[in-house]
């Protein structure tokens, strides 16, 4: 049977895509945003809002739930990182792991986990892929989480990562329908603009290099 599904979305690719692939399949599809107070989350949240509007404009599928939009502040937290600074932030060279944010899936899942229970949302969606390296975001992590989520709350949603054995440019190609070009993936930006030299700008530049949308595609 088709089921209700929340989807934990940035403004990026994966998000993008997956809630294309979703509003297609589910028979209700509500998009989460989850603000911790880090840089670039005011462009990014713009761009996830502009994908929002397109996907419900395109007529081929049915709207998306209005987007609900959740706090969990991480400023505090992290202090002087450069998430919160803007100083430091790792850059086109950087490997993957530069860009760790301690308990990122943590701040994220749980406010998720628990507005999907007390919403009856029985699915919990995100765009995990396969190259992510982090000890967070594997299958192990994700049934721990749901064991704690259900023990605290007496119920929880099954975390879905259906794009967990793909990497970013097999993604591209399944969004080949969707205008990525809206998409936002930037960690350092400048005012609402990409900065074209960080670690995320460079992984989406390879990701669309491989596929035939590179050569049009912005930064």
């Amino acid at each position: 049977a088709r089921q209700s599904v929340a989807v934990l979305c940035s403004g990026g690719v994966d998000s993008a895509v997956l809630l294309s692939l979703l509003q297609r399949r589910a028979s209700r599809v509500v998009p989460l945003y989850v603000r911790c107070g880090l840089i670039w989350e005011g462009p990014e949240e713009a761009a996830l809002r502009r994908i929002l509007a397109w996907l419900n404009r395109r007529g081929d599928a049915p709207p998306l739930a209005p987007l609900v939009v959740l706090e969990s502040p991480a400023a505090e937290i992290y202090g002087a990182h450069w998430s919160v600074t803007g100083q430091g932030t790792p850059d086109a060279d950087s490997p993957d792991e530069a860009v760790y944010l301690p308990g990122r899936n943590l701040m994220l899942l749980t406010p998720a986990s628990v507005w999907c229970v007390t919403n009856q949302v029985g699915f919990l969606a995100l765009g995990s892929l396969c190259a992510n390296p982090f000890a967070d975001a594997d299958e192990r992590f994700m049934r721990c989480f749901e064991r704690l989520i259900e023990q605290a709350l007496g119920q929880a949603p099954t975390v879905l990562q259906p794009f967990a054995a793909l990497a970013k440019a097999d993604v591209v190609r399944l969004g080949a329908d969707l205008p990525l070009e809206e998409t936002f993936s930037c960690i350092a930006p400048i005012g609402d603009q990409r900065c074209g030299n960080c670690n995320k700008c460079a992984e989406r530049r390879r990701a669309f290099a491989a596929t035939s949308r590179g050569a049009a595609m912005p930064v």
